[in-house]
C-alpha cells in the first residue's frame, strides 16, 4: 500500500507554516482582554529555609492591587500531579508538590505568594512590599551527600520518607559476578552529567478568566491539556468548571509538561473574577522551572578479548531537586536503558533518585535516556581503544538486532536497524575524505555513537488517544483533536493522514485543536507519543468514515466497496479510474440517507502491569527508534576550545510521513543536544548563576555545523504506515559522538559534563605531564 501513497511521505506544508514564517503566529504572550490584570509570583530568596511568617498587609493596601494570595488561600495546596495518564498507577510514581510554599522551602525560587494588579510594575512593587521571615537552613546540594546518614532532610514536612530517597529501581539479568570473574577485559568509569535547561524561545505564560457560567478558562502554552483536572482539584471545582484552551507553543522540550503558570492564573482569576495574564521573565524561567536530571553513573563493563561484551554493571544516582514531579518516570527510562543498545547477557543496574535543595528535575527531551546513552557510548569507545578496534567495529559486534531481548527480557516488536544506520553514518563521514591531522592549527577528531530510545509512554500507564473527524457537505474535513502542538507539526500530520485516506488535497483538511471542552482528549505531547498514539487514533477514525464513503460510492458506481478507491477528490473504480463520482457527491448522498458524517475513534496502546521496581521485567515501552551520529570536531590544544565541524546522522524513521518535519526534528535534535556537552547552569549551593542567555550559553546558528541527514524507512514502526517517533530520539546519541571525537583528536577522555575550555585544557596539560 505504501507505494501508492499520495500525501503521506511528501514534504506537505504544515497548517501554521506561513503564519510562523511571516511572524504572525500568536503565542501565550500575545493575548489580551479588557480589564486584564497582571499576575506575579513572589519567590523564595533561599534554596533551603523554614517559612516562619508572611505579612502581606502593605501589598494588599497598595492601590491597584486586586489580590494577594498565600498558601492559606489555596483550597488544596498540596496536590499529586497525574500528568495526563488514564490509569492511577500508584507505587510512589506520582509527584507531590505545593502550589505555594508553606513550612519548608525546598528550592530557590519556590513560589510563596501570588499577586494580581493593574500593571506589571504594580505587581512587582507589591512583591517587594510583602514581608517574609525565613529561618535559613543548611540544605543539601550534592545527591551523594543527600544519601548519607544525618543528611539534611529536604521533604519531611509533607509526611514523605524521613530520608532523601525518592525511589529505587533495579534491573537484573544473568550472572554478573561470574561474567566479571571470567572477563578478559574490564573497563570501569564514573560519569557525571549536569542539569541543562530547555531554553525554548517562548517562556512560560498565559491567561485565565472566568466566564459567565463560572468556568475558569485557561489559555496557556502547555504540553498537557489534561492539567485542567489538577487545576480543578486545586481550586476545589468539578472538572467541568475548568477549561483549557491552549495555544501553539514556542517550544516545550518537556519543560511545559509540568504545571507552570496554570494554577497561579486560575487562582488569581477565580479570586478577582477578572482576566489575569502572567508571563515569566527569562531569568525566572531559567531559575525556577525544572531541568534535565543530573546523574552520577558508575559503569563497569566486562568483555572478551575479541570485543564481545559479557556483562554490564551500572550504578546511578539521580538528583531530583526539591520536588519529586516526574522523577520516578524518568528513573525508569534511565534504569532500563542504562546497559545501552547492546546484546548483553549479564546485567545489573541499580538506580536511586534523591531529593536535594537544587532546582527540581523533571522531563527534558530524551527523558532519562540521554544521560545513560552518553555513559554507555563512552564505555564502548574506551573498549574499542583498549582492544585496537574501530568505533564502528566494536558496535557492530555487540549491537542489538531483530530477535534479541533487552535486559528486561522483552524482545522489541519493531525493527531494530542499529547495524545498518551505524554503517551508514560512519561511512558517510568517512566519505568526506581521509581525516586530516590539523585544520587551521586545530587538531581534528572523528567520533561515533549509536543509541535506542523509546517512543510512546510507559506501557503500564494505559495510554490512549481519541480523535474526532467531521466531513462537511462541500467535501472539506475538520479534524478535532486535543493535541498540544509544540511546533513540531503534531496536529498537521493528523490532517495528512486524513487527506491520504480520503483522497483529498491537504488544503481540504483543517484542524481544530487544544480545547478540553470541545476536542477529544489526545493525551500529552510528551514521550514522542503523538504520531504513534494520535496518528493511529486518526487512522482508526478516518477508516471508519472511509468505509461509509466507499460503501455509498460502490452503490453509486454499481459495484462493491473493495473495487472502489478514493483519489483526487473522487471515488473511482480501481481498475478503471475514468469511471468515477465526485467525492462531494458521495458525501451529499450519505447526508441525504441520514448516515453520520462524523466519527470519534480511540487508539489504545498495549497495556502491561506496573513492574516490580526491585527486578524490572518484561515490556516497559511500546517500541524503539534507533539513532547513529558520526561527527568531526576541531580542538584548539592551546585554549581548550573545540568546534563541531560536521555531523552525519542516520535514523530508521520507519516511514517519514512528512519529510520536512522528519528532517527538521532530526537536525534540530542534533543541535539541541550539542549543548548537552557544554551548557552550564552554574549551580552553586542551590543558586543558579546561568540565569540569562548571556551566562547560560546555548548553541546558536553560528555554532551549527554542516549536517548530512540520512533516513532509513524500514516500515518497521508501530505508528501509522509503519512510522516510528523521532522527536526525542533525535537528540539521543549526538553528545557522546562529540566527546568520542574529542578523544580521537587529542587523546583525553572527558567524563564530567559540561566540558568547558578550562576543563579540557586542564585535561590536556595533565595528559602531557604524564
Amino acid at each position: 500500500m505504501n507505494g501508492s501513497l499520495k500525501v503521506i511521505g511528501t514534504p506537505a506544508p504544515r497548517h501554521d507554516a506561513w503564519s510562523k514564517a511571516k511572524g504572525e503566529q500568536l503565542y501565550s504572550e500575545d493575548s489580551a482582554m479588557p480589564g486584564m490584570l497582571y499576575g506575579k509570583a513572589l519567590r523564595s530568596k533561599y534554596p533551603a529555609a523554614i517559612l516562619k511568617s508572611i505579612d502581606t498587609s502593605k501589598a494588599e493596601a497598595l492601590p491597584g492591587v486586586h489580590a494577594v494570595l498565600t498558601a492559606k488561600d489555596v483550597p488544596n495546596n498540596i496536590d499529586i500531579s497525574k500528568f495526563g495518564q488514564m490509569k492511577d498507577v500508584g507505587g510512589g510514581f506520582e509527584g507531590l508538590y505545593k502550589v505555594l510554599a508553606e513550612g519548608k522551602i525546598r528550592c530557590k525560587g519556590e513560589a510563596i505568594a501570588l499577586i494580581a494588579a493593574e500593571t506589571e510594575e504594580l505587581a512587582e512593587e507589591a512583591c517587594r512590599l510583602i514581608e517574609v521571615e525565613y529561618e535559613v537552613q543548611p540544605g543539601v546540594f550534592d545527591p551523594e551527600e543527600a544519601l548519607k546518614p544525618g543528611a539534611y532532610i529536604v521533604s519531611s514536612d509533607q509526611g514523605e520518607t524521613q530520608n532523601n530517597v525518592i525511589m529505587e529501581s533495579h534491573v537484573n539479568k544473568g550472572d554478573v559476578e561470574k561474567a566479571f570473574a571470567e572477563a578478559d577485559i574490564i573497563i570501569e568509569n564514573e560519569y557525571r552529567v549536569s542539569a541543562v535547561d530547555h531554553a525554548y524561545l517562548e517562556t512560560e505564560g498565559g491567561m485565565a478568566w472566568v466566564d459567565d457560567n463560572g468556568v475558569v478558562t485557561l489559555r496557556v502554552g502547555t504540553q498537557v491539556l489534561e492539567h485542567y483536572r489538577t487545576v480543578a482539584k486545586v481550586l476545589g471545582l468539578p472538572h467541568t468548571k475548568v477549561r483549557n484552551m491552549s495555544v501553539i507553543m514556542g517550544g516545550g522540550f518537556g519543560g511545559k509538561e509540568d504545571i507552570t503558570v496554570e494554577t497561579y492564573l486560575a487562582l488569581l482569576a477565580y479570586k478577582t473574577k477578572r482576566p489575569v495574564k502572567m508571563i515569566w521573565s527569562r531569568e525566572e524561567s531559567l531559575e525556577v522551572h525544572s531541568k534535565r536530571h543530573p546523574e552520577i553513573m558508575r559503569y563497569k563493563t566486562a568483555a572478551t578479548k575479541e570485543g564481545k561484551i559479557t556483562a554490564q554493571q551500572v550504578d546511578i544516582i539521580m538528583d531530583g531537586g526539591g520536588y519529586k514531579l516526574i522523577t520516578g518516570w524518568v528513573q525508569i527510562y534511565s534504569t532500563v536503558n542504562a546497559p545501552g543498545c547492546y546484546n548483553v547477557p549479564n546485567v545489573k543496574v541499580d538506580s536511586v533518585s534523591v531529593f536535594t535543595n537544587n532546582t527540581p528535575s523533571s522531563a527534558n527531551r530524551g527523558f532519562g535516556c540521554c544521560q545513560v546513552n552518553l555513559a554507555s557510548e563512552l564505555q564502548m569507545d574506551e573498549l574499542a581503544a583498549r582492544l585496537g578496534m574501530s568505533p564502528l567495529e566494536i558496535r557492530l559486534k555487540n549491537c542489538l538486532r531483530n530477535g534479541d531481548e533487552i535486559p528486561t527480557g522483552f524482545i522489541p516488536q519493531g525493527h531494530i536497524a542499529l547495524e545498518e544506520i551505524a554503517k551508514k553514518a560512519w561511512e558517510g563521514l568517512e566519505a568526506t575524505g581521509p581525516k586530516p591531522d590539523y585544520v587551521d592549527g586545530k587538531k581534528i577528531g572523528r567520533g561515533l555513537a549509536i543509541g535506542m530510545m523509546s517512543y510512546g509512554r510507559l506501557t503500564f500507564m494505559h495510554d490512549s488517544s481519541r480523535i474526532g473527524i467531521r466531513i462537511e457537505l462541500d467535501g472539506s474535513v475538520t479534524v478535532r483533536a486535543g493535541v498540544p502542538d509544540l511546533g513540531g507539526g503534531q496536529s498537521s500530520i493528523l490532517c495528512q493522514i486524513v487527506a491520504e485516506e480520503l483522497g483529498l488535497p491537504i488544503e481540504k483538511v483543517h484542524n481544530f485543536i487544544m480545547d478540553t471542552h470541545l476536542t477529544p482528549l489526545c493525551g500529552t505531547t510528551t514521550a514522542t507519543r503523538q504520531l504513534y498514539m494520535s496518528g493511529n487514533a486518526t487512522l482508526v477514525t478516518v477508516r471508519d468514515l472511509k468505509q461509509r464513503i466507499l460503501t455509498k460510492a460502490a452503490q453509486m458506481l454499481n459495484t462493491t466497496p473493495e473495487y472502489v478507491q478514493l483519489i483526487h477528490e473522487k471515488a473511482c473504480l480501481i481498475n478503471n479510474p475514468l469511471v468515477s463520482v465526485p467525492f462531494v457527491s458521495v458525501v451529499g448522498a450519505l447526508s441525504n440517507d441520514g448516515v453520520p458524517l462524523f466519527h470519534e475513534g480511540q487508539f489504545n496502546a498495549p497495556f502491561t502491569d506496573v513492574p516490580n521496581l526491585h527486578d524490572i521485567k518484561g515490556r516497559i515501552f511500546p517500541d524503539y527508534t534507533c539513532s547513529a551520529h558520526a561527527v568531526e570536531v576541531a580542538v584548539d590544544e592551546e585554549t581548550g576550545q573545540f568546534q563541531v565541524r560536521k555531523i552525519v546522522l542516520c535514523y530508521d524513521v520507519g516511514k517519514a510521513l512528512n519529510r520536512n518535519s522528519c528532517e527538521g526534528q532530526l537536525e534540530g535534535g542534533a543541535i539541541y543536544n550539542m549543548g548537552y556537552v557544554t551548557e552550564n547552569m552554574g549551580w552553586e549551593k542551590g543558586y543558579t548563576k546561568g540565569n540569562t542567555f548571556s551566562t547560560y550559553l546555548i548553541p546558536t546558528a553560528a555554532d551549527a555545523p554542516e549536517i548530512e541527514t540520512m533516513m532509513v524507512e524500514s516500515g518497521g514502526g508501530l505508528g501509522p504506515y509503519g512510522a516510528k517517533g523521532v522527536g526525542e530520539p533525535a537528540d539521543n546519541s549526538i553528545a557522546p559522538a562529540i566527546i568520542n571525537a574529542i578523544y580521537d583528536a587529542v587523546g583525553v577522555r572527558m567524563k564530567n559534563m559540561p566540558i568547558t575550555p578550562e576543563k579540557l585544557l586542564f585535561a590536556l596539560k595533565n595528559k602531557n605531564k604524564s
